[in-house]
């Protein structure tokens, strides 16, 4: 999918389902801007402060390109702010953060996620923003919440953090090392992003109703736990920490094609059974070793690996997955990044959006972002737009919402209250 293309226009009997609903979001890095690009996707405005000059701090992530202005703009930020405009404030001064209760006043919504407690110490909690528009939908996300007390109050949580106080490594650790620390795309932060969208979603519904915002409040922790909930469940059925991951009971494993793996599940007698036949093995079914699904996965490194990667040697990874999915048995091919370029379902889905490199040559591969997952019977696809440059729309937010005069926006700018124009 193109920037700027709408795909499935006869999907779009109207707006698209957020259309009207306004983002004001004082965001960093991931977790939070990773929420509004959803938001943004499914038709929400969302205008992005940013500190003056440098902007975010996911901008000085890596890998990073050279933007047209110049500057250079990192990963974290590049895959999480497509569809959103950028305006140039500098919070921490007075007059700064008078212009963003100012324009909060002109919004639906207000996103954080800073360090819990740091937006009401610096004059834009909800306290504050709720009293300058009572119907502000307030969301914040960060590592522990700010409306329960927690003993890790003040502590930093990106992803790992939040992944590993939930128990996500213990499962795969093995015994005398440490756990494998494995970001999974920083999980820790997109799910602490879902929840929030969902809270978002369900304050302003319950704003349509009652007329009054609230605080929605998402703790990375908390959102991991929830998306981790079989390590705690497990625990307390009395079973070992391996319990909670692949490789205790059934069969849940990577085996080699001729081209690279496909991953096979098999978690039930009837699919066991049809495996067998599969691969030519129908004697495993008489026999004790294969007698139980904790039997099946014992074996799944020994006599099951030797069967299947025999069966699927001659076959690419993407053959043995659609050969066994014929016969009801759960497969798929373990995609490597080109993989995931030529799939159809991919393309067919829109999943990948090209963004052109600003540092390339028109004819330059270009990026390739995450798209929108949700697919609903009465939206388009699209346009989606770049990401915004440091205080791209500075001076247009300003005029149109606060009706500042270029007199007073050049004043800002001398004083540093707001970002100068590329």
């Amino acid at each position: 999918m193109r920037l700027g293309e709408v795909r499935h226009p006869e999907r779009a009997r109207g707006p698209k389902p957020l259309a009207g609903v306004r983002v004001l979001a004082v965001e960093q890095m991931q977790a939070m801007p990773f929420g509004t690009q959803l938001l943004a996707h499914l038709g929400a405005d969302v205008v992005k402060v940013e500190p003056p000059g440098r902007g975010e701090s996911g901008r000085a992530s890596r890998p990073a390109v050279t933007d047209r202005d110049g500057t250079s703009v990192g990963a974290t930020f590049l895959r999480n702010n497509l569809s959103k405009r950028s305006v140039a404030i500098d919070v921490r001064s007075e007059r700064g953060r008078a212009l963003v209760l100012a324009l909060a006043k002109r919004f639906d919504v207000f996103a954080e996620n800073a360090r819990a407690g740091a937006m009401a110490r610096l004059g834009l909690g909800y306290d504050a923003v709720a009293a300058a528009n009572p119907r502000i939908v307030y969301a914040s996300i960060s590592g522990f919440g700010n409306l329960a007390p927690s003993p890790y109050d003040g502590w930093s949580a990106y992803a790992p953090i939040a992944e590993a106080m939930a128990g996500t490594y213990e499962p795969t650790r093995r015994e005398g090392e440490p756990p494998p620390v494995v970001v999974a795309g920083a999980l820790g932060d997109n799910a602490a992003a879902l929840y929030c969208v969902i809270g978002v979603l369900a304050a302003l519904r319950e704003r349509d109703r009652s007329g009054r915002g609230q605080h929605v409040d998402v703790a990375m922790y908390d959102a991991m736990i929830a998306m981790t909930d079989m390590v705690p469940f497990m625990g307390s059925m009395g079973e070992p920490r391996q319990a909670a991951t692949a490789g205790r009971t059934g069969i849940v494993e990577a085996y080699a094609a001729r081209d690279g793996h496909f991953v096979v599940a098999v978690f039930r007698e009837h699919q066991f059974e049809k495996l067998a036949r599969l691969v030519g093995r129908p004697e495993w079914l008489a026999d004790p070793r294969f007698a139980t699904r904790e039997g099946w996965a014992a074996q799944r490194n020994g006599p099951v690996r030797e069967a299947l990667e025999q069966w699927a040697r001659d076959r690419t990874k993407l053959e043995a997955a659609r050969a066994l999915n014929e016969q009801g048995i759960a497969a798929g091919p373990s995609h490597t990044a080109d993989d995931l370029r030529a799939d159809p379902h991919v393309a067919a889905h829109g999943m990948l959006v090209e963004v052109p490199r600003p540092d390339r040559d028109a004819g330059a591969p270009p990026m390739l972002v995450a798209g929108n997952p949700i697919a609903l019977s009465a939206m388009a696809d699209g346009p989606i737009a770049r990401f915004p440059m440091v205080g791209e729309h500075t001076r247009d937010v300003l005029r149109a919402e606060l009706a500042l005069d270029d007199d007073a926006l050049a004043a800002l700018e001398t004083d540093g209250v707001i970002g100068r124009p590329a």
